[in-house]
């Protein structure tokens, strides 16, 4: 049987060219957790010269997505929210940490916290998902 961490990395990071582009990394992967960082670049940034929203955005969902396949079925997200709380800049690293809130037998609702290399917060994460029923295989 596989673990969290082995249907996160082998069954769907690899095939996430998305998150790879980002240049995400898995810190920690365990059943319905994830923590996840990746290291902002110019071209992410708007024409402030700050990262544009979908960044932290993108990040967030991917460690809402991580933590949420991570039971051993397959998790599709139905709503999400994100409040950005304070700028983010070049060469910034971002750390988005999941916290589940409630998980019945098809829903489970995920809190997702990202913070900057000075452990301040830069935006919060609400997020939905339905769980399809379907194994990873």
């Amino acid at each position: 049987m596989p673990t969290p961490s082995d249907i996160v990395k082998t069954r769907m990071y690899e095939n996430d060219a998305f998150s790879k582009w980002l240049g995400i990394e898995i810190l920690d992967i365990s059943q319905g957790y994830a923590k996840v960082n990746m290291i902002v670049r110019e071209e992410m940034t708007n024409g402030f010269k700050i990262a544009h929203g979908g960044i932290s955005y993108s990040l967030a969902d991917s460690a809402f997505a991580f933590a949420s396949n991570s039971w051993g079925e397959q998790a599709v997200s139905i709503e999400t929210s994100i409040s950005h709380t304070r700028p983010v800049n070049i060469g910034d690293v971002l750390t988005a940490e999941t916290s589940l809130e409630n998980r019945s037998k098809r829903l489970a609702i995920y809190n997702v916290r990202v913070t900057n290399q000075d452990n301040k917060v830069v935006a919060l994460f609400k997020g939905t998902v339905f769980h399809t029923g379907k194994e990873w295989e």
